[in-house]
Formats: structure tokens, sequence, C-alpha cells
């Protein structure tokens, strides 16, 4: 099964960042606000995140 990692934004900690399991962050301009929080597996995400990281190599999710 696939694996997520998540990246919670620093400044809006609302906002989160899914990509593949090891893979860096995308080329952000705020790359430094970005912060590790865990892997998920691919059953314990909508599938609408698992679909946008398998389309653009990351997915961006309402944390609310």
């Amino acid at each position: 099964m696939d694996e997520y990692d998540l990246y919670i934004n620093a400044r809006k900690p609302a906002i989160g960042l899914y990509v593949r399991k090891g893979a860096s962050l995308p080329d952000l301009a705020d790359k430094g606000d970005w912060v590790f929080d865990g892997t998920a597996a691919q059953n314990l995400l909508p599938a609408d995140v698992v679909e946008g990281v398998k389309a653009d190599g990351h997915a961006f999710r309402d944390m609310d």
C-alpha cells in the first residue's frame, strides 16, 4: 500500500500538503514554512488527496 508524507504550513496550520513518502517538497517559494508532520497510509486519506498526489506529485488539504 502506498504511503504519503504530510507537511503542515507553520504559518497557516489549517493547510496540509501531501507528497509520496520520501519525496521532497515541490518547488515552493515558501518551502521553509512547511513542517513534516508524519506519514499516512493511502487507506487513511480521502480519495481526492490520493488522486491529486498521483496526478500532480502533491495535494493540498484543508486540515480543519
